[in-house]
This record gives C-alpha cells, structure tokens and sequence, in this order.
C-alpha cells in the first residue's frame, strides 16, 4: 500500500471531536485515537477499491487499442475496406442477421399520378400511389459465409396500382480474404457507378429518387453480374472498380453478348479537411446494349436495339463540429448525368425501324441541415436537358417538350431514434405535361439487424 496522508476530512472530524470533547483528563485519549484509525482505515480501503478499478480500466483500454476501430463519421470510415466495416460482426456468425425496413407513405397530389409522364424519354417515369401506401419495404438477410465470403440477401415487398408485388433486389456475395485490397462481389447487385445508384430507398434523403437517375436509369441500375474493386494504400481515400452485367436491366435488355450485355467503369477518392469536413469526388461509365428494349405506355410501345453510355460526376461534402454529426452537421450533395442512345427505335404505326443518335443529361444538387439531434430538413433542385431525336419522332413519347424539365423539394425530417423516421416532404414538379404539387408524410421503421449506412 501506498503512502497515504492523513486526508483533510479526517483531519476536520479529528478537530471536531477535539473541540467538541475538549482535551481534558476526563476524555479517554485511547477512544479518539481508535476513531481515528477507524476513520483512516475506511478512506485506505476506499482508495484501494479505486485503484483497482482504475488497474482493471487501463488493462480494459489496452485491450480496445488492440482491436480495430468502429467507424466514425468522416471518410475515414469509407477508406477501410468492407471486410473491416460491414462484416466483423459480434456474437455468432454463423446465423444470418435479419433485419426488415418499413417504409410506407401518405401521399396527396394536384394532377392524377396515372397520367404522369417525362416527355422525351423512352421510359418516361412514374409516380407513387395517391393515398395511403406501405410503399417498399424490404427483408435484409447477412451473414459471413466463412472467413472467405459474405452474403447479403434483399427482397422487396412493393404496392403499385393497388398491386402487391415481391422481387429479389440483392443476392450476392462478398470475398473477405483477397490480397491487395481487393474484394470481388458476384450475384444480383445495384451497380456502384455514381454516389446514389447503389443507395436503397430508405437510406435517401428524400422521399424520392433524383430526377436524374428516375429518368435516365429508370431510379437505379441493378443486374446479375461480377464487381471487382480495389482500395489504394494510401491516406489519401481512393477505390477503383470495374463491373460486368448480365445486361437484362434498363437501360439495358435482351441479355446481350451471351448474356454479358453491360459494362461499368468507376472511380472514388475522398479524405478529411481538418476534423469537422470531410468530401468524396468520383467519375463512372456504363455501356448498356440493349436488344428489343420495350418501353413506352401499352398505347405508344416502343422498342429499341441499340446502345446506352452514360457518364456520372459526383461530389458530396459533409461538416460537422469537432467530427460529432450527432448534434450538429450539413451534407452537401450533387451529380450530373449524361447519356447517348444510339441505335434504332421501332415506333407504333410505322414500318421499319428510325435510326438514332440523341444525347440527353440531368442533375441534381441538394443541401440537407442537422440543427439539433433527430430534425434535420433539407432542399433538392433536379433537372434535365432532353435533346430532340428528330422529326420522324414527333407525336410520339420521344418527342421532348419545349422546356427542360425542373423539380423542386423541401423535406422535414424528424428521426427519434437511428431506427424510426418519420419525413415530410413537399415537392414542385414541372417535368410532366402539367406542373403539379406534390405533398408526402413517409414513415421508415428499421426492426432488427441493420448495418450502418455508407459515407
């Protein structure tokens, strides 16, 4: 034990009882020096349990720093490769994580959603139900496979013209163990080009998809396929990765090149600016073939053999005081997509196919603001520029109006925990035939596992 001074509490009892007492020949001298050594052996064994839990905390912490670190919002989080952030999983491995998102809606709109569509564009768009809707919820299943892969299963439970319908939007697998920082996925994916083409629906920031990607990627682009990604050993954060697709999925179709009829291209890099900013830039290609793609309302079909480019610029900036975004941050986000359709269009009516070469672009840039825990709100501007493909198209879907189709949204948010959401969201929409205001109250209910988003 070690040398431990007679601490001034005691010292103060030990004056109390002097003063009280008085030092007189009466006072029995043995009895204040037995309280007093009372008094100093309970502080001794009080700050001997200390420094025993104080012992333990070290050993504790020495432990922790051994172990890697759990992922902090900055891009530092993107720069660890996902065996590292989305797969170490505590408890047992080998049972699957179940999770499910509930993500339902009210939804209220000036012009009726049945006569929407974006003029100009072969897959023309679409709105939600009006009314009350459980929208797309989805059922999450992972799981390490091994210590060499990890699998992650999806499937989708949608409500469209009063219609339920189920799908199966992921099922692949991850390798864990490739050298050089690479990781290899195959099985049925959302397409990495982009920042917000592989982001599921509850993960947006606004009820809807952007404009965009609605229009030009019919929401998001997923198929059956390979994906090989690398992730540079540097500070600086930089991944590179390439994609082939079975090509069965807008814009793409007909599975072409022996069912190799899509091809992707991208590249990521990021870092922090001090500890409060952080930001990630990228650039990606799809190259979709496409054979007899049907697109168009039943009244006006429209059938395309042909091939789809599109190029994707992205950069999004995130800040947040000292690096806590739980109290405070704002997120900038924007991209800007281009496409070319080349190739022939079969039109209702007339005999043989009309040759094309049309570009068309979008964008969208969005400012989203946390000012307290739980309420953020956030504003988004998207829009399109739809090139003419042509006399020998008018009257028909292909024809764009005289105006570039434009949006505007504002959302409110307010999330009482990381698990439940609930979103109001009121949108300007003049990218149909009819201006029309749109008004949505979304809830989105996370029960179960479910694995922390991307930077």
């Amino acid at each position: 034990m070690k040398y431990l001074r007679l601490p001034l509490r005691a010292a103060a009892v030990l004056a109390t009882l002097l003063a009280a007492h008085g030092v007189g020949a009466d006072e029995s001298i043995d009895a204040l020096r037995a309280e007093l050594g009372a008094l100093k052996a309970q502080y001794e064994s009080r700050i001997e349990a200390l420094e025993q839990r104080l012992d333990a905390a070290e050993q504790q912490l020495a432990r922790e720093q051994q172990q890697p670190a759990e992922p902090v919002e900055s891009y530092a989080a993107v720069a660890a490769p996902p065996a590292a952030s989305s797969y170490a999983g505590a408890g047992n491995e080998f049972n699957p994580a179940m999770g499910v998102i509930l993500n339902g809606a009210y939804r209220s709109y000036d012009k009726s959603p049945e006569d929407y569509y974006i003029p100009g564009l072969p897959s023309g768009g679409g709105l939600a139900d009006e009314g009350f809707s459980i929208g797309e919820s989805e059922f999450i299943f992972t799981a390490n496979v091994d210590d060499w892969f990890y699998g992650r299963v999806t499937m989708a439970v949608e409500q469209e013209d009063n219609d339920f319908s189920t799908s199966l939007e992921e099922a692949f697998l991850d390798t864990l163990s490739l050298p050089a920082s690479t990781t290899l996925r195959f099985g049925r994916f959302y397409s990495s080009i982009g920042y917000l083409n592989d982001k599921h629906p509850h993960s947006w920031d606004f009820v809807d998809q952007a404009l965009p990607y609605s229009a030009l990627l019919d929401t998001q682009y997923g198929d059956d396929g390979i994906q090989l990604r690398w992730l540079a050993p540097t500070d600086l954060y930089l991944e590179l990765g390439a994609e082939v697709f079975r090509g069965a999925s807008y814009p793409a179709a007909g599975d072409a090149h022996s069912g190799k009829g899509t091809q992707s291209l991208f590249g990521h890099i990021g870092g922090d600016v001090g500890i409060s900013n952080s930001w990630t830039a990228g650039l990606s290609w799809l190259n979709a073939d496409a054979r007899h793609r049907d697109s168009g309302s039943e009244d006006d079909p429209l059938a395309f053999d042909g091939t789809t480019q599109i190029y994707i610029a992205d950069f999004v900036w995130k800040w947040a005081p000292n690096g806590n975004n739980r109290e405070r941050n704002l997120i900038f986000q924007t991209e800007y997509l281009w496409r070319n359709e080349n190739g022939d269009y079969l039109l209702s009516g007339i005999d043989g196919p009309e040759p094309v070469d049309a570009d068309s672009s979008g964008w969208y840039a969005q400012l989203i603001y946390q000012w307290q825990p739980g309420w953020p709100m956030g504003v988004r501007v998207d829009g399109l520029n739809l090139d003419n493909p042509g006399p020998q198209f008018a009257g028909s879907a292909l024809e764009p109006l005289g105006d570039d189709p434009l949006r505007y949204s504002l959302m409110f948010d307010y999330s009482h925990s990381e698990f439940s959401r609930i979103r109001l969201q009121f949108e300007r929409d003049e990218s149909g035939l009819e201006n029309n205001n749109q008004l949505t109250l979304q809830y989105i209910m996370s029960i179960g596992a479910h694995g922390a988003h991307e930077f």
